[in-house]
């Protein structure tokens, strides 16, 4: 399952250093991730100051 980035990003970037396969990018004021890409592996969900990465 996908990880996704809610509105309670702060667009910090600390997230997209440490996606293994670069599925997460800037948008806008915030990040995104690319579902297609995203390995559900929830690095980035552990390394978000925010708590704003959820699984879809």
């Amino acid at each position: 399952m996908a990880y996704k980035i809610t509105d309670a990003c702060v667009n910090c970037g600390s997230c997209e250093g440490e996606c293994p396969v670069g599925a997460i990018s800037e948008s806008g004021d915030k990040r995104v991730i690319d579902a297609a890409t995203c390995v559900s592996c929830g690095t980035c969900a552990g390394v978000c100051p925010a708590e704003a990465i959820v699984e879809e």
